[in-house]
């Protein structure tokens, strides 16, 4: 089940890859486990990111992506296509952050966009 797809639907910045990186280093993280990119229905804008450490599904495609082993449904690639994933370690914000060019409207919580 863990054939790699060719092209990346989505990007992962350096700051993104850091932090990611650091967080499957921790001691007690389940080794097995892969970092999953998604979207489901909810959320102030019609659809939310889902961004979390999973075991591969049968419907899932995988990538490398700077090394790091992405899941995500096949299905949800026309709402992630293009989009880069970045963390900010600053001040006003800490976190995971979205850009996602597909999106026609986001909300201001920065998990939720409507396409």
């Amino acid at each position: 089940m863990d054939t790699v797809v060719a092209s990346n639907p989505v990007k992962l910045s350096a700051n993104a890859v850091n932090e990611i990186k650091r967080l499957t280093s921790e001691p007690g993280f389940e080794q097995g486990q892969n970092l999953r990119i998604g979207v489901k229905g909810g959320g102030c804008s019609g659809m939310s990111y889902v961004l979390g450490f999973d075991q591969q599904l049968a419907d899932d495609e995988v990538y490398d992506i700077e090394g790091i082993t992405v899941l995500m449904n096949k299905a949800h690639g026309i709402y992630l296509f293009g989009m880069e994933v970045d963390y900010q370690d600053g001040l006003n914000a800490r976190g995971f952050v979205f850009k996602n060019p597909n999106a026609s409207s986001t909300c201001g919580c920065g998990t939720s966009f409507a396409v």
